[in-house]
């Protein structure tokens, strides 16, 4: 399917009208109970649910909510790790009407407590007692309410989710959706999933990608099989027992793949996929060469946009090598243009920092609790990235505006570093960041996880034939802590704080 099907199919969908009565999330569930009750729905390491399990179960854990006080409207703070208790505790919440609002279990307990506290959860979902201020209750133990799996009334809750972000501030905040808690079948067609897939997602459901992709694909009664952490090799062999044909990834763990001995790699059938999308973080060109050549062009998509859904733009391998770096033109939502630090919208070819907006007559896609939207005139808000737009409207992304590094006048984006860096085979992963310098005003460094046999001097002879000298970093530390959440991502501010207080 070419990207222009998938705008054909969008357009005709919204030509068509939304579909004035969708049924609840919860409905649909009981729907597939019915028509296919002993079909797997989600696998977890060896754990299994049918989809009649999986609707009868969500019945019991909704009983134990609503025993428990939570109520129609109400955030639920979910705080489980990858398995078939997270995608549980969801249907669960949809059932009563509740909001469900996941966030990392492994949070620190003061950052959990704030997240909690803001959200004003009756209840946190987590498979141990926590300290935070309020009742924290397992999936066992609301399961342990009720022996009564019985349809309930249908609900259906005024947000499908309400995920966290805490950005470079550290201060959290609930980013609530603007949709409903419906069934979503123009998600699940975005995202090019049909019914009759077998989706992998090795990425933290408390993170807006694989949630916005692996409940829609459920939604539509594709089989989901969940991993509990990414593991490179893994991954392969998962696809190829269960000849996966959709696979949700991001840089760092495509990275992780490549660099696998080949012969590990060849070890596994990968060729049941059909779909390959990779987002979260910026891919380095090199990277993304590989994998089309080895899946295709037709497999692999990139998808850019934030959790707030006000805009994306999408395209395939095909369009990438037409337009290589770019993240693909507006297939969803309203506009995105590039504006000056004034606020001056640029001409196309000039960098600036990227904004969006819904064009009227829109519904709001998301509200914020705990923050307030940077917005300006005319409605253009942004998450934070520069870039520019070249004259066929395809967007290309140089960095985070909070991460761009001023070196004696000149900008580095941190991400073209990384880049480099992480091109090299010995290489894990890589964060840069800028630390103040009196004489050019900030320095660029390197903190890198190595593989065994990396040494300095190898690694700044690989960069020396790849970047201009103001960009290489002037100083390189190796560490062997992860940078990079299994979502791919890095708090690049808070990395830098630790080594400006040493």
């Amino acid at each position: 399917m070419a990207k222009n099907s998938i705008l054909a199919a969008l357009e005709a969908a919204a030509a068509a009208g939304p579909n004035p009565n969708p049924p609840s999330i919860g409905a649909t569930l009981k729907a597939h109970a019915a028509n296919k009750p002993d079909q797997w729905a989600v696998k977890c390491l060896d754990d299994t649910r049918t989809w009649k399990q999986l609707h009868r179960r969500t019945n019991r854990i909704a009983r134990g909510l609503l025993a428990k006080g939570v109520r129609h409207g109400d955030y639920l703070t979910i705080a489980l790790p990858n398995s078939i208790g997270f995608i549980e505790a969801f249907y669960a919440a949809w059932k009563i009407g509740a909001v469900p609002q996941p966030v990392s279990w492994r949070l620190p307990l003061a950052e959990m407590k704030a997240i909690a506290d803001l959200a004003n959860s009756p209840i946190v979902i987590n498979d141990t007692p926590l300290d935070i201020g309020r009742p924290v209750v397992s999936i066992a133990e609301l399961l342990a309410v009720s022996e009564d799996d019985s349809d309930l009334p249908d609900a259906i809750s005024p947000s499908w989710k309400a995920p966290t972000s805490g950005g470079s501030t550290g201060r959290p905040k609930l980013i609530v959706a603007g949709t409903p808690g419906v069934t979503q079948e123009g998600g699940a067609m975005l995202w090019r999933i049909r019914p009759d897939d077998v989706v992998l997602m090795p990425g933290p459901l408390y993170h807006n990608g694989p949630l916005v992709t692996a409940f829609p694909a459920l939604m539509i009664g594709a089989q989901l099989v969940l991993m509990t952490k990414f593991d490179a090799e893994e991954t392969l062999r998962l696809i190829d027992r269960h000849k996966a044909t959709w696979i949700y990834l991001v840089p760092t763990m495509m990275s992780r793949i490549w660099k696998l001995p080949q012969d590990v790699r060849a070890k596994y059938d990968v060729s049941s996929l059909q779909t390959l999308w990779h987002l979260a973080a910026p891919c380095p060109a090199w990277l993304k060469e590989e994998w089309i050549a080895w899946l295709g062009p037709d497999v692999v998509w990139e998808l850019y946009g934030g959790t707030e859904g006000v805009a994306a733009t999408v395209l395939d391998g095909n369009e990438w090598l037409a337009h290589k770096g770019s993240v693909g033109t507006i297939a969803l939502g309203g506009e995105i243009e590039a504006f000056s630090p004034e606020g001056k919208m640029l001409p196309r070819g000039e960098t600036g920092e990227i904004f969006m907006r819904l064009k009227d007559g829109m519904p709001d896609t998301y509200k914020y609790v705990g923050a307030d939207k940077r917005v300006l005139d005319g409605g253009w808000e942004s998450i934070g990235d520069i870039g520019w737009l070249d004259k066929d409207g395809y967007l290309y992304l140089a960095d985070r505006r909070t991460d761009m590094i001023l070196v004696g006048g000149a900008n580095v984006y941190p991400a073209e570093v990384e880049a480099a860096i992480d091109e090299h085979p010995l290489v894990q992963s890589s964060c840069v960041i800028g630390i103040p310098d009196e004489d050019l005003g900030a320095r660029v460094h390197a903190i890198v996880q190595p593989r065994e046999g990396l040494s300095q001097a190898d690694l700044e002879s690989h960069l020396a034939d790849r970047l201009v000298r103001y960009k290489r970093p002037r100083s390189i530390e190796f560490t062997d802590q992860p940078l990079r959440d299994d979502a791919g991502k890095v708090r690049r501010s808070q990395l830098r704080e630790e080594r400006i207080k040493r």
